[in-house]
């Protein structure tokens, strides 16, 4: 991986850098759309590659792992051909789900037990055998197996849990490196930054994985249902440490206000399952605020979605037919829904780029943050 810093905004940590890959260079800031089991939900990769048009998208071991299964993946040659990407993946360990599947799991040293939430049968995630899953699925960057705590956390819990990331993260490394490629291109190894909410844990989770030396850095555990402004305080704390010179990865986050706000302290690579979900859902983000696209005061609304929308349903459709097929409960809705969201997504980070270039980029966020805190 090459990483390249090419500008930095004088009143923040924002910066504009570029990440060369084997499959493409990332312009950052980026934000990364979600494809959990090989697909963005409710996109074709040509309206993905043609409107969307991202350098990089997300994909998720866990869920991978179950369906389709690694063995599949491997016959397909990797997940670039099994789904038809030419592009970049990068590729969650799991440390999500095993979070969000507190109900059906149990964390001990070794790894973590779990219930596949599919058939209710019994697997088994360790620091190693999560390794070798993502070198089958194939992804251009892989992460470390970690713990996501819940939040509110209890201290002690926090401390625990971090330390025990920090020994699973040594545990990944050394496996990693006698685990061969499957594929004829590189992969990239990320470790993740936990602590909870506690700022001296964050610090010290921090310190620790910067002294990995890895080619990249991600911060995990934050976006769990903590106020925003603790997130971007351990945010704060985190890319104060992180190395410069190595891309920073801010996980599972989040509005578009956070996205812009998490970009000032230095963040450059975010993954959301928000603008498919609210898509797919009606709730529509547009650079002057969001739109519920189910109130009926667009029945008879016969404007562009987004007249300033970079993707083609932006002018192709109104605002009352889209709000009908919502109401009549038609799959294009919620197709047209999430194509926008994205298209949305990806226009804010390459404008932010785009003002972190010009050197005038926290005038320009703070405006925005004004205009998209709104309901239209």
């Amino acid at each position: 991986m090459q990483f390249k810093l090419e500008a930095t905004d004088a009143a923040s940590r924002a910066r504009a850098a570029t990440i060369t890959l084997d499959h493409g260079t990332i312009e950052t800031p980026i934000f990364m759309p979600v494809g959990t089991v090989a697909t963005v939900k409710g996109v074709h990769q040509k309206e993905l590659s043609e409107e969307i048009n991202p350098d990089i998208i997300l994909g998720n071991t866990y869920h991978l792992y179950l369906r389709p299964q690694t063995p599949i993946l491997e016959k397909a040659g990797g997940i670039h051909k099994f789904m038809n990407w030419d592009r970049n993946i990068l590729t969650d360990s799991g440390g999500y789900q095993v979070y969000s599947l507190s109900a059906n799991r149990k964390i001990k040293e070794e790894g973590v037990k779990f219930k596949s939430h599919i058939d209710g049968s019994y697997h088994f995630f360790t620091p190693e055998n999560v390794m070798e899953i993502q070198r089958t699925i194939g992804a251009d960057i892989i992460m470390a197996f970690d713990e996501c705590t819940p939040y509110p956390c209890d201290y002690n819990y926090a401390k625990r849990s971090m330390h025990m990331t920090h020994r699973w993260l040594d545990r990944c490394i050394n496996h990693l490196e006698k685990t061969p490629l499957k594929y004829d291109y590189n992969q990239t190894f990320f470790p993740i930054v936990q602590g909870s909410t506690y700022k001296d844990l964050r610090k010290q989770s921090a310190e620790y994985i910067a002294s990995v030396g890895a080619e990249g850095n991600a911060i995990g555990g934050l976006s769990v249902g903590e106020p925003a402004e603790e997130m971007y305080e351990m945010t704060d704390v985190v890319t104060s440490i992180l190395p410069k010179d190595k891309p920073r990865y801010l996980m599972g986050v989040g509005t578009p206000i956070n996205i812009l706000e998490n970009i000032a302290l230095g963040i450059d690579m975010f993954d959301c399952v928000m603008p498919t979900r609210n898509g797919r859902n009606g709730m529509l983000f547009t650079a002057h605020g969001s739109i519920n696209i189910k109130n009926k005061k667009w029945e008879d609304d016969f404007s562009p979605i987004d007249e300033m929308g970079i993707t083609w349903v932006d002018t192709a459709y109104s605002k009352a037919y889209v709000r009908h097929l919502f109401t009549v409960n038609e799959m294009l809705g919620r197709q047209i829904g999430t194509i926008h969201n994205l298209g949305f997504y990806l226009w804010l980070v390459r404008e932010a780029r785009k003002h972190i270039l010009a050197g005038d980029f926290t005038t320009w966020k703070n405006k925005m943050v004004k205009q998209m805190d709104k309901r239209l």
